[in-house]
């Protein structure tokens, strides 16, 4: 009697599952009816020895589509459209200082920094109308003022090494209050006529005012650490500020004393300042941490390259004094609005633009195009040209300016330590209201004895000075690194 397949034991059907007790792993269903749920879909034709049956697969991404399997093979089904909170996020932007603002706690401390500079433009203006309106005497006036540029010189340096100590909140808002209580006390003896020592005595006590673009800048240098590019474009941004509050501040400061009475400007003043500078000081996660200061810390001032840098300063604010006071006595002070605005427009430009990497050489380029430039008042009105040449010629004049600035404190960053970098800082701006000083000095002087024409020589000399100064200090710097290097590469036995 023939036995049938079915009867035969060792036929046993293809789709018959191995026995529990005997697992044949490597042993595969010709119509497996779908594979097995611990191997993932894409790996179904292979599977892994190795892979786990406890681990289930993880979930796809909302950007993957799904497989499945049909008739046999392995298709890819697409998910459905993404809704709006499964987009991609937005580009960054190509505007260099959209990316700056975009730093996190850099807007909040920015805005408070922006209302606590505006002052720095008003009250010294708003000091000279009050005075030489109540006394009558534009020569005393003149003399407050400087006294308080005189003590501001000498007590900005410790302010700004209390900073460094301390940290910014704990120093600037004592400080910034001692100084809005002397300009309130010279309001008071302004108005009630006081002893005019007592004038010297009140505005050489808003000496104390913390130096809050250098306070500023230390946050840039703080946050972008390690990304020159980023802090290129902090410093144009700083500098262009300082332009735009020194051009508004002595508009604001003028307006409000004229529309109102002749105190408004400086108690406009004090109330900004110590607004933005509680604004400022509020935003304590973009402060830079307390470096604790070694007994053996040396002096910005003995830092290899920072004497010339601050002579550097000193001539190039002698550029900014001597031109503002030619150019008021040539034809009055609103046309240097246009030499701040040049200024300001050019600080930006360069800004967005990528800077050199040898900021030595960047620093006499710019030294050598503001020489150039400052010849053009020069030569407008020695030509005896009309108001709107000389305006145009201050225009450009004035796009050198910025440009040499941030450099300036570009290298300033870099040749002093982190610890004392508002000291360092705050050093250059001392040097540069010491130009200043000096600047409208030699300027009045030229002005009475020489007339306005030849006065525009003094801020051209001046430029010219510190593109001489500029020049000898790389050569010195460069000097060590080329003896080194020569040694270096001079054999042993030679």
């Amino acid at each position: 009697m023939p036995i049938s397949p079915a009867d035969r034991p060792e036929t046993v059907p293809a789709a018959r599952p191995a026995a529990p007790d005997r697992p044949r792993p490597h042993a595969r269903p010709e119509h497996a009816p779908r594979p097995r749920p611990h191997v993932r879909p894409e790996h179904a034709s292979r599977p892994r020895p190795h892979v786990r049956p406890d681990r289930a697969p993880l979930p796809a991404s909302p950007a993957t589509p799904l497989l499945t399997v049909s008739g046999g093979h392995l298709v890819a089904a697409p998910r459905s459209a993404p809704t709006g909170s499964g987009r991609r996020r937005s580009r960054p932007s190509s505007n260099p200082y959209l990316r700056l603002l975009a730093t996190p706690g850099a807007r909040a401390f920015t805005a408070g920094n922006l209302i606590a500079r505006l002052p720095m433009g008003m009250l010294s203006v708003s000091a000279v109308i009050m005075i030489a309106g109540s006394r009558d005497s534009y020569a005393l006036a003149g003399a407050v003022t400087a006294t308080g540029l005189a003590a501001t010189a000498v007590v900005a340096p410790f302010t700004a090494r209390l900073v460094d100590r301390f940290g910014q909140a704990r120093v600037a808002v004592p400080a910034t209050a001692l100084a809005v209580l002397g300009s309130l006390a010279l309001v008071l003896c302004v108005h009630h006529d006081a002893p005019a020592w007592t004038l010297f005595a009140a505005y050489a006590a808003t000496a104390t005012t913390p130096n809050t673009g250098g306070m500023s800048r230390a946050r840039w240098a703080y946050l972008h650490r390690g990304d020159p590019a980023a802090l290129h474009t902090a410093n144009s941004f700083e500098q262009a500020a300082d332009e735009l509050c020194f051009m508004l501040g002595p508009v604001l400061a003028a307006t409000l004393c004229g529309a109102l009475f002749p105190e408004a400007g400086t108690l406009v003043g004090a109330v900004l300042l110590m607004t933005g500078v509680l604004i400022f000081a509020a935003q304590r996660a973009t402060e830079p941490p307390v470096t604790p200061r070694t007994k053996s810390a040396a002096s910005p001032l003995r830092t290899p390259g920072m004497p010339a840098l601050l002579a550097v300063f000193l001539a190039t604010g002698a550029v900014f004094g001597s031109l503002e006071v030619v150019s008021i006595a040539h034809a009055g002070g609103a046309i240097l609005a246009l030499q701040a605005a040049g200024s300001c427009a050019a600080g930006l430009l360069y800004g967005s633009l990528r800077p050199a990497r040898n900021a030595r050489l960047r620093l006499l380029l710019c030294l050598a195009a503001m020489t150039a430039l400052m010849s053009l008042p020069l030569l407008a009105a020695a030509g005896s040209a009309s108001l709107p040449v000389l305006a145009l010629c201050l225009l450009l004049a004035g796009a050198a300016t910025a440009p040499t600035m941030v450099t300036g404190m570009t290298l300033v960053q870099r040749a002093t330590r982190p610890e004392q970098l508002n000291e360092g800082m705050t050093l250059s701006v001392t040097a540069l209201l010491g130009g200043v000083a000096a600047g409208a000095a030699a300027g009045g002087w030229l002005v009475e004895h020489a007339g306005t024409a030849p006065g525009y020589a003094a801020p051209m000399s001046a430029a010219a000075l510190a593109l001489v100064i500029a020049a000898a200090g790389t050569a010195a710097t460069a000097s060590p690194d080329l003896v080194r290097r020569m040694k270096a590469a001079t054999p042993r036995g030679s």
